[in-house]
């Protein structure tokens, strides 16, 4: 069965329940039969599914409302609650030093898990060694190496080593990291070789975390086997892979959630960095298009530390700091994800790659220009053989670059007027805060 878009779904039906011209005991029990059908579209298993809106419906039509709510809002905030408890446990990463072992299938997206997990670690100040125990795919092993001295952590391996527990023994003897994260075979199916292989590297590790990692398009699946992984090595945490930002997973997520498994991580993207620590009310808040500004404003402080903007290069708006905010909002990961955590999931995809290709198209623009063009735009606006030149260097238009100088100045005149005009500045802040106080009832409806 394949999965539904779960948020796309859901963000409908919240629109449809927030437009209803009344809510009452018939529209509860509509809303609930149709809460129902989307989350089995989604491979939401169904025993889980009827337990969930049994509680749902208990609680919107039985609960006393909180003052100051409509019942709408009532039922919406019942929903959003439920969901989360749905979804499992927040998940806190252990932050001392300890030995990690990563299981999984064929096509779970285990090695390029390990380079995250890694990555998060060494951004938060520990020494990381990955070891390569695939066995069975030298290619796993060439691609954790890869992906080891791109993030600047150790790397252990022995070439040609059959016995996957052996590679572990010698990294283990080797390694004086804080932190070792071991990457083990995959197979097509759970099988007793890999259980016999696992149960080896466990007795060698002796693992302080034992990581299953899912993809996200596997729904229900995920529960049976997280079971079986668990049977072998006692699962402390899943990692599901494969996500993205508006929600998809739903099936996967419930699934692991109700074999009591903690889920401890979601892969949100390709890049390093698109990697976080599990928590249901914020994958419950992108499910239903509430902004999470707490999630965007520490990817925008992130990715500033990382292009070391400080506020001195702030002060003036020139092509060169501009493109330097570009850089770091590069970083951010991919531009779906942005919109998601601003509460904006339902833009139509040719918008966000739209949005990709220009911002790619800018940094080319800027990237052709000279050291004095970046500090004075002034200087291209005046010369069209300037602008002739950026073009022909950028791979872009005359007119593109035209457009480029013409958006720049507007956001410089928005620039100087916001570091000017007072009232203006505490509007636009006030804006990015949310208004004030973020409302959960307001947001969603």
């Amino acid at each position: 069965m394949v999965s539904m878009d779960l948020g796309r779904s859901l963000r409908q039906l919240v629109a449809k329940i927030t437009n209803a011209p009344v809510i009452d005991e018939k529209a509860v029990k509509s809303f609930v039969r149709d809460l129902q059908r989307v989350l089995i579209a989604s491979d939401v298993n169904v025993k889980l599914v009827f337990d969930l809106t049994k509680r749902i419906e208990a609680r919107a039509l039985d609960s006393t409302k909180l003052e100051g709510l409509t019942l709408r809002e009532h039922l919406l905030k019942i929903v959003h609650d439920e969901l989360i408890s749905f979804m499992g446990e927040s998940y806190e990463p252990r932050m001392d030093k300890h030995t990690i072992l990563l299981m999984g299938l064929f096509g779970a997206g285990k090695t390029s898990s390990v380079g995250k997990l890694a990555y998060f670690y060494k951004k938060r100040g520990f020494k990381v060694g990955v070891v390569g125990a695939d066995v069975e795919r030298p290619a796993a092993q060439e691609q954790l190496q890869q992906l080891s001295e791109q993030i600047g952590v150790n790397f252990y391996t022995v070439k040609d080593e059959p016995d996957a527990y052996k590679v572990v023994e010698d990294a283990m003897k080797k390694s004086e990291d804080d932190i070792l994260i071991v990457d083990s075979a995959g197979r097509s199916a759970f099988d007793s070789r890999l259980a016999d292989e696992l149960t080896k590297i466990g007795k060698v590790l002796n693992p302080a975390e034992s990581y299953l990692v899912l993809s996200a398009d596997v729904g229900q699946v995920a529960g049976k086997q997280s079971e079986e992984f668990n049977s072998l090595i006692p699962v402390t945490g899943v990692i599901v892979t494969k996500m993205d930002g508006s929600g998809k997973g739903g099936g996967a997520l419930s699934a692991v959630a109700s074999t009591n498994s903690k889920i401890s991580f979601v892969g949100m993207g390709e890049k390093m960095e698109d990697f976080e620590i599990y928590d249901p009310s914020k994958y419950v808040g992108r499910l239903l298009g509430i902004p999470d500004i707490e999630g965007l404003m520490e990817k925008v402080k992130l990715a500033t530390e990382e292009a070391q903007l400080s506020p001195e290069d702030m002060k003036e708006f020139t092509i060169e700091s501009f493109y330097q905010q570009l850089k770091a909002a590069k970083k951010m990961g991919p531009l779906g994800g942005i919109f998601s955590m601003m509460g904006m999931s339902d833009l139509p995809q040719e918008a966000v790659n739209q949005g990709e290709g220009k911002l790619k198209q800018y940094e080319n623009i800027i990237g052709s220009m000279s050291k004095a063009e970046r500090q004075d735009a002034s200087l291209i606006k005046k010369s069209r053989n300037r602008m002739e030149r950026i073009a022909k260097g950028s791979g872009a238009s005359l007119e593109d670059v035209r457009q480029f100088i013409s958006q720049f100045s507007k956001m410089e005149k928005m620039f100087t007027r916001f570091r000017k005009d007072r009232g203006f500045r505490k509007k636009m802040e006030k804006m990015m805060k949310g208004g004030g106080g973020m409302n959960l009832p307001g947001m969603m409806g």
